[in-house]
């Protein structure tokens, strides 16, 4: 049995390449299929892969079935943010936007059916709550750490919270 001892030495991986993204089958989805590989704001490129991804979906499946996308790449993004998270050696790599992905389908999931400027509204309110990570976000942020199954739903859980967020503002813009 190997020890991270055993291990030889390997700087974190700060920038990920497209090799390393198809290193492993984690990488892709963790990457979000390369919009994690953006030189200029990941988050905001994974959450409009997420947008345009979420769109295409709504061609071929009904919300019942997209509802169970979702909860099928929660538990995938949970294993492909581990593996990538740990291979990568960094707790949370900013190029990792499967956690962006989830939260946004989430938002869209709940407020669709809306026209461009409601989704677009959706967008930009799940930015400001995913970058500036006000209250709740940025104690979510720091709520769990590490490499391992902790640290990989840690990198997802921040922006579940910040999608709650961003839902209880539409919430209540609606019914003002």
């Amino acid at each position: 049995m190997t020890t991270p001892l055993d291990v030889p030495f390997r700087p974190p991986t700060a920038r990920p390449t497209v090799r390393f993204m198809f290193a492993h089958p984690a990488h892709i989805v963790a990457l979000g299929f390369g919009s994690g590989l953006s030189p200029v704001a990941p988050g905001t490129a994974g959450t409009l892969w997420a947008w345009a991804a979420y769109i295409a979906l709504q061609n071929w499946l009904d919300a019942a079935a997209i509802g169970g996308v979702i909860a099928a790449s929660f538990a995938i993004g949970w294993w492909a943010c581990t593996v990538t998270a740990a291979n990568m050696r960094v707790l949370d790599p900013g190029s990792i936007v499967w956690d962006e992905v989830i939260a946004f389908w989430i938002v869209l999931w709940l407020v669709m059916p809306t026209g461009f400027w409601g989704q677009l509204a959706a967008f930009l309110l799940f930015r400001f709550f995913d970058a500036a990570k006000p209250g709740p976000v940025g104690w979510a942020d720091n709520r769990f750490h590490g490499f391992g199954w902790r640290g990989g739903f840690g990198i997802i859980f921040d922006d579940l919270v910040a999608a709650f967020c961003t839902l209880l503002v539409i919430a209540a813009w609606r019914s003002w």
